[in-house]
């Protein structure tokens, strides 16, 4: 009974990933719960485990692979008791039988069709991994991995299951609808037959497909310059051309989506954090020294970063109508304050999130934090500690950055853009006097934190930031 090993959605929003190493060769046992291989996400690097045992019979998807689609075969298991050969030489032969469900039964997983309201875009919209999945007579299973210490991914509540016959990406839906193009004429090339964004434009290109007349279509959006087109604008052998890496590319992705389906709002004030510079002199100067390799060292470092992560925390459950994602059907009001933050890496940016941050002390805020940027520059960060969050800091006040707006990163409805802190000149009691001050910028969805809300939530901000010692009772 050949095994088959499939891509594993290691993410809700993961439609492809690159097979950066395999910790197992063709021949070796494997056994349930061992670590087989090594998968690059767009975030992070995740170890995969084995769910079945069996003997390594057959490696489809060699090492280095990069754009593997989730749900494609990339190695084949030969079960207890079978010819290891003819597990080899089926995969070889078609990439194993595929799964069926028994028959007289509903499927175990809806088919592949539209998932969710993101924009995705290639292989399968992940569904929920299954262990196996046995054909009437037993003749194979088919095993989807998840990754080491995260549990199956399943769409989330808000996550709608289509029954359309026709299987399309929220993307090629909206690109043939932009173009006319009617999309259950178009034959798709994704997985169980689902059609893509390359299907769609093949289909535009031919001609072919053309909605009926008075289907009402708009007309098709200004595309952007080809690559072609722009490297006629340079001459040639004047620069060197560097591929985009998965990250690259799904930064890219969802800042246009942030910008163009989000109605950015800003509001920008200064707050003078001279009290706040001399609090976290104080309690960095108290901090108990504890024993490791490397010495005596403080058991925490506060950074002022590390302040108004708690400040804007504190800020959202003072002000509980701004601590909000938007949905089309809802407003959802979140029960504790989960900032995610900013953190710069080699090929892009990564907002790890801090938990009930309204809740933690100032030292497990700092301490987390250094974790989480230390594994994000490693690229080991979990999904679940990148994804999610009520609003977020983005710092580039260590770069002299005196004040910028940053770009909402969904579900988020606000993030706080923060710029470096400069002494100035303020008017105080009608006499001019020289206070560090600090400029901030809340970018805010406007569909659900509207102008007043965001200044609500700035001036509880900046209550905190000026009053620090309020954070600490």
């Amino acid at each position: 009974m050949p095994i088959n090993i499939t891509m594993p959605a290691l993410s809700p929003t993961m439609e492809e990933g690159n097979l950066a190493k395999w910790l197992v060769k063709e021949g070796d046992h494997v056994a349930p719960g061992d670590v087989i291989a090594e998968i690059e996400t767009d975030k992070a690097t995740m170890e995969v485990e084995a769910v079945d045992e069996g003997t390594m019979a057959k490696i489809v998807v060699p090492a280095g692979t990069e754009g593997v689609k989730v749900n494609a075969l990339i190695a084949v298991l030969a079960g207890e008791g079978e010819d290891v050969k003819d597990a080899a030489k089926a995969a070889a032969d078609g990439g194993g039988v595929k799964a069926e469900a028994p028959k007289g039964k509903a499927p175990i997983s809806p088919p592949v069709g539209e998932m969710s309201a993101k924009p995705t875009e290639g292989g399968a919209v992940p569904s929920t991994p299954q262990a196996k999945s046995t054909t009437p007579n037993g003749a194979e299973r088919s095993s989807t991995l998840p990754p080491s210490g995260l549990p199956a991914i399943s769409p989330t509540r808000g996550e709608n299951i289509q029954t359309s016959r026709t299987f399309a990406s929220p993307l090629a839906r909206r690109i043939a609808k932009d173009a006319g193009v009617d999309v259950s004429a178009v034959k798709g090339s994704g997985p169980h037959g689902r059609v893509v964004k390359a299907d769609v434009e093949a289909a535009i290109s031919s001609g072919g497909a053309k909605a009926p007349a008075g289907a009402g279509a708009p007309a098709p959006a200004v595309k952007p310059m080809s690559d072609d087109a722009v490297l006629k604008l340079f001459e040639e052998g004047s620069y060197d051309l560097v591929p985009h890496d998965n990250m690259r590319k799904t930064i890219a992705r969802r800042l246009v989506e942030a910008k163009t389906t989000i109605p950015h709002f800003y509001l920008t004030l200064d707050c003078e954090i001279d009290a706040l510079l001399a609090l976290r002199a104080q309690i960095n100067a108290g901090a108990p020294v504890k024993k490791t390799e490397k010495g005596e060292t403080p058991a925490y470092k506060l950074s002022v970063n590390d302040l108004i992560i708690k400040a804007l925390a504190m800020a959202l459950v003072a002000v509980p109508d701004a601590n909000v994602s938007w949905t089309e059907a809802n407003m959802v009001k979140h029960h504790h304050a989960d900032v995610g933050v900013a953190v710069s890496i080699s090929s892009g940016l990564i907002t790890p999130v801090i938990r009930k941050a309204d809740q933690k002390t100032l030292s497990a805020i700092s301490n987390e934090m250094k974790d989480l940027a230390a594994r994000a520059r490693n690229r080991k960060l979990k999904p679940e500690e990148y994804q999610g969050g009520s609003s977020a800091v983005s710092n580039l006040g260590m770069f002299g950055i005196k004040d910028f707006a940053a770009v909402i990163n969904p579900p988020h409805a606000t993030i706080l853009a923060v710029g470096a802190g400069e002494e100035r000149p303020v008017v105080k009691n009608g006499e001019i006097k020289v206070a560090t001050v600090m400029s901030v910028t809340l970018s805010t969805d406007h569909r659900a934190v509207d102008g007043a809300l965001g200044a609500e939530l700035l001036a509880a901000f900046k209550k905190y930031i000026e009053n620090p010692m309020s954070m600490l009772v």
